[in-house]
């Protein structure tokens, strides 16, 4: 809001989530609206939930939209269900999900890589009830290794998502040690090392976790940041996280990439959802 200060804040490359901002546009519209906001950037949870493997016109058209704005895409999630909805992912969820969820790794991988994205986002996926975890587990490894040799062809990374428990009850990786330990265990499968943490702010604030320690112990396993206030997932400014003191600490832990804004416009057209930050 006005008056917080972000002097830091200029040092910092922001990109804006065009699936939770600019949602009251129809989804070709907003790579330009994030355009005229002044981004330079954006990244999008898969747009097709339905389909992991859309018609070619239609990942056309996106492409165009974005190469027309003039943006660059910086991160996509793979196929991930019904997502808002119901679910957190598909690649843990033993039957039609998981086969969706590969059937879509190609797809969005060539998709991210004809607009030079460098960060591919894989959803976990809800715990199944009578299912063994263990099984689920051993499938999601299965399909994370997939999804990261897709990434490496590319050129990107892998990225990995801790959730919060409160909103996501039966996602199990909800604390930032499950969510690196995941990491880990890709880039031993693979050998590639190409698997990061994706690090929300506002997830991990909503476990309750200390975000100084976890800042100070995985920047350097994270290839993503994302940021919301809390409580209520708002701009900047209309929760009490201390933000701006976060950031500045991520850049002291050598932290340079995007840090991706993933939150809610709250009341108001998105375009004037950004009044805390600099100009």
């Amino acid at each position: 809001m006005p008056g917080l200060g972000w002097d830091a804040a200029a040092e910092q490359r922001f990109d804006v989530n065009l699936s939770i901002l600019f949602t009251e546009l129809p989804l070709l519209e907003r790579p330009a609206a994030a355009a005229a906001a002044g981004f330079t950037a954006v990244e999008l949870w898969w747009p097709w939930i339905d389909s992991p493997t859309p018609e070619r016109s239609e990942l056309d058209a996106l492409r165009k939209a974005i190469e027309d704005a003039g943006v660059r895409l910086t991160g996509l999630n793979f196929y991930a269900g019904q997502l808002p909805g119901p679910d957190r992912g598909a690649l843990s969820v033993p039957g039609e999900e998981s086969e969706r969820f590969r059937a879509n790794v190609e797809v969005a991988a060539e998709f991210a890589g004809s607009l030079g994205c460098g960060a591919l986002n894989a959803l976990y996926g809800n715990r199944v009830d009578g299912v063994d975890p263990a099984e689920q587990d051993a499938l999601a490894l299965e399909n994370l290794v997939l999804a990261a040799r897709a990434a490496d062809g590319i050129g990107a990374i892998l990225l990995v998502e801790a959730l919060n428990k409160p909103e996501s009850p039966l996602y199990p990786l909800v604390s930032a040690p499950a969510a690196v330990g995941v990491v880990d265990k890709v880039n031993a499968a693979t050998g590639l090392d190409n698997a990061r943490f994706l690090m929300d702010l506002y997830h991990l604030s909503m476990n309750g976790e200390d975000l100084p320690a976890v800042i100070e112990r995985y920047t350097a396993k994270t290839g993503h940041v994302q940021i919301a206030d809390n409580p209520g997932r708002g701009a900047p400014g209309t929760g009490s996280l201390p933000l701006e003191d976060l950031l500045g600490r991520l850049r002291k832990a050598g932290y340079d990439g995007w840090v991706g804004l993933e939150y809610k416009p709250g009341d108001r057209p998105s375009a004037e959802a950004f009044d805390w930050l600099p100009r």
